[in-house]
């Protein structure tokens, strides 16, 4: 009798045993100094698919291992789409780990401030972040597709001047639409609470109009609040604001010298034929250009030119400036 009971009991030890060190290796690392390399999960792949793609890249030892990993824990319907940096040194359970929780690759991508929508983009091709065609579509002309509130007061569908600046880290499985929003969800987080608090009744649109042309403008700091100031003592009077920065964003290219010739470009946006602000923004402006617009300077200068340096003199009468121009424009 004791002899018909041991033996079941040493079976199912032995087998228990074998069952313990099976696991142990499948979830243990393929090698412990292996380097990490790049996978890709598609959208709605299923475990066997993911496993499979594992084990061709060499981070897991069987796809099966992987299914069964994940069926254990739970997370068949938690796997997330993306590109995963994964290593033959990490253990099969905290490789489903990671991909449940999404630890997919992100790519900084810094925006400077001033960039106009089109250098934006341009930002984004140089890591790969969506379709160039595409994305210029729509920040040029897709604002009705999008649902923040702040759009809706916007006049027409361009999107230029309301992508903030700033250091994104984007995925690169993002659709166009999901990367463009980053941006708006950047710029409702950071501008709309300051608008609020001190737009003095200007409307976002205007606001974000003089921010963008204080940012284009001003090269030093300290200035940004007294050309703010200069915009609106103009616009009070009616008269045209003659910013160099409108004439070049209608002429699509940056110039070190804006000549009389392109003074003459014919567009809403030349500040030099036209009264008012021009139609909109002429970039994406920085937060210290969009607290100036918020908080101009109280002053009584009118006009302002540059020096070589980027430096401003600043007048309150035309033949003050006329003079300032003669001496540091040649003319």
């Amino acid at each position: 009798m004791r002899r018909g009971i041991v033996t079941p009991l040493i079976v199912l030890m032995v087998t228990a045993i074998g069952m313990t060190a099976m696991v142990v290796a499948a979830v243990r690392p393929i090698d412990p100094n292996g380097l990490p390399r790049i996978v890709f999960v598609p959208k709605g792949a299923s475990s066997a698919e993911i496993g499979t793609r594992l084990e061709t890249a060499g981070v897991i030892r069987r796809a099966r291992d992987f299914v069964i990993a994940v069926r254990l824990r739970g997370l068949t319907r938690s796997l997330q789409e993306g590109e995963y940096r994964l290593s033959p040194a990490i253990g099969l359970l905290d490789i489903v780990d990671r991909i449940a929780r999404g630890d997919v690759v992100l790519y900084p991508v810094t925006i400077p401030e001033g960039f106009t929508a089109r250098q934006i983009v341009d930002e984004l091709m140089k890591t790969g972040l969506g379709d160039r065609e595409t994305l210029l579509a729509l920040v040029r002309n897709g604002a009705m597709m999008f649902d923040h509130a702040f759009l809706r007061t916007v006049p027409g569908v361009s999107l230029e001047g309301y992508l903030f600046p700033d250091t994104y880290h984007i995925p690169r499985h993002l659709d166009e639409p999901a990367v463009v929003r980053l941006f708006l969800d950047r710029f409702a987080e950071v501008v709309l609470p300051r608008w609020r608090e001190a737009s003095g009744g200007r409307s976002l649109h205007e606001i974000m109009t003089v921010a963008s042309m204080v940012e284009r403008e001003a090269k030093v700091p300290a200035e940004r609040p007294l050309i703010a100031g200069v915009v609106y003592n103009r616009l009070a009077r009616g008269w045209k604001l003659e910013v160099d920065a409108t004439v070049l964003y209608a002429l699509g290219r940056h110039k070190a010298v804006v000549t009389f010739a392109d003074l003459q470009v014919n567009s809403p946006y030349n500040t030099y034929l036209r009264p008012g602000l021009p139609p909109g923004p002429i970039a994406s402006a920085g937060l210290a250009s969009i607290e100036a617009a918020l908080h101009p300077a109280e002053t009584a200068y009118l006009y302002y030119v540059a020096r070589a340096d980027g430096s401003h003199v600043f007048s309150r009468t035309l033949a003050e400036h006329q003079a300032a121009v003669r001496r540091y424009r040649g003319r």
